[in-house]
């Protein structure tokens, strides 16, 4: 059969088994996770020795080493894939979840039970750890999921899925549960974006490229996000030393990720006193700081920020940095240049914090934290299937509620409509 004969006869097969894992209870879906993530650890070498052939393939064709480093299972992310799958099989099942009950006048009660979306596609680059955190969350909550990972990584996500595959032929959940698209060809993303009668909603994690291919030409729901230009508001009140270890844990903790840290803001009341603290501990580390003018006059060795800079995701070692007036502004321009992902305060003043979490709009508002916490595995989700920056079914991290809508149940005594 041609491509996109192979393309659709995978995504019907899925259709067929999202009918039957609708139906799973909790025990049977969580004895496939326990037993995906004993085959996961079992083929541990095997599962390497892939994901080394896809590394040394991406330096030969020169990749970035920001994408390259997503690429990699080292680094602790083996062993946080494997904990994320085990944590779901703590967490509530939400398939069958009532809630919103109510009494009409008449007697008849009324409630919301979450149910599953049906089929949902993945389309991704890098990180294969995706492929599993995907898997594992869409199937516990009673969806099949189809996997389309970047080429760079077709060995590191064949080897997980095949394992995924095998645990679930041993455990009683329908193989077809997990498909990962075999081929490479580019082609094959068409083909899913069109493929209205078998899967019900499309999830992209990429890069800017990616994303706006799937949103332009899909006819499916897609839940995405853009980009994560992420803000840390200095107030005023901000105390230094608690501003430094939470800028520095934003910027450097992991800068190929979008919950990074990118543009620094800061009270003019702050601008002489923290945040020349806050840059020198960032330029120690090596970051290079992109400044407004009375950033430059705060700190010399920063240079001179473009109106390029305000917008960009760096996801390397840049921040760019702004003295605004107040609050206001600080919020004004985390509305004009930011992209709905997280947005954190530093400040003593209640009021202030307050504000800032009721004006600022972002799928993620802290107030004196790191940035790094907008992850589902930060947040108690277990793990996350992707991040949200769009507001219609989800927004934010994705974890297992967000997989499943809710239809309306009702239960009478034989009451009429009047």
């Amino acid at each position: 059969m041609d491509l996109r004969e192979q393309i659709l006869d995978l995504a019907q097969r899925a259709r067929s088994a999202s009918i039957a894992i609708g139906d799973l209870d909790t025990r049977t879906k969580d004895a496939w996770l326990a037993r995906s993530a004993e085959r996961l650890e079992a083929a541990r070498d095997a599962i390497f020795a892939a994901n080394e052939k896809d590394m040394q393939a991406a330096h030969e064709k020169e990749i970035a080493e920001p994408l390259v480093n997503r690429l990699s299972l080292g680094g602790g992310k083996w062993e946080d894939m494997i904990q994320g799958v085990r944590d779901i099989i703590a967490l509530e099942d939400p398939v069958g979840q009532i809630s919103d009950y109510s009494v009409r006048p008449n007697g008849l009660r009324i409630g919301r039970m979450r149910i599953p979306l049906g089929v949902i596609a993945m389309i991704y680059e890098s990180r294969p750890n995706v492929t599993v955190d995907a898997a594992a969350l869409c199937v516990k909550a009673g969806n099949a999921v189809i996997l389309r990972g970047g080429s760079e990584a077709i060995h590191s996500n064949l080897a997980l899925g095949d394992e995924l595959r095998a645990a679930a032929r041993e455990t009683g959940v329908p193989e077809d549960a997990v498909v990962v698209v075999p081929t490479t060809d580019r082609a094959a993303i068409d083909v899913l974006l069109k493929a209205n009668q078998s899967i019900d909603l499309i999830i992209p994690r990429g890069g800017p490229g990616l994303i706006r291919k799937v949103v332009e030409n899909s006819t499916i729901p897609v839940i995405s996000h853009d980009a994560g230009v992420c803000h840390i508001f200095l107030d005023a009140s901000a105390d230094a030393e608690m501003a430094t270890a939470i800028v520095l844990d934003s910027k450097l903790k992991q800068m190929a990720v979008c919950n990074g840290l990118e543009t620094l803001l800061c009270h003019r009341d702050a601008a002489q006193t923290t945040l020349p603290r806050v840059l020198k501990a960032l330029h120690e580390e090596g970051v290079e700081i992109r400044g407004c003018p009375a950033t430059l006059e705060a700190f010399s060795d920063a240079q001179a920020a473009n109106d390029e800079d305000w917008p960009a995701e760096y996801l390397d070692k840049i921040v760019a940095v702004k003295v605004v007036e107040n609050l206001d502004d600080a919020i004004a321009h985390v509305r004009r240049f930011g992209s709905n992902h997280t947005e954190v305060i530093i400040t003593n003043d209640y009021a202030n914090s307050q504000a800032w979490l009721r004006r600022v709009n972002s799928s993620t508002v802290g107030i004196n934290c790191s940035t790094a916490y907008a992850d589902g595995f930060r947040l108690g989700l277990g793990a996350e299937i992707g991040i949200s920056t769009s507001k219609l079914h989800a927004y934010g991290p994705m974890g297992l509620e967000g997989l499943t809508t809710r239809k309306f149940v009702l239960t009478g005594d034989g009451q009429l409509r009047e």
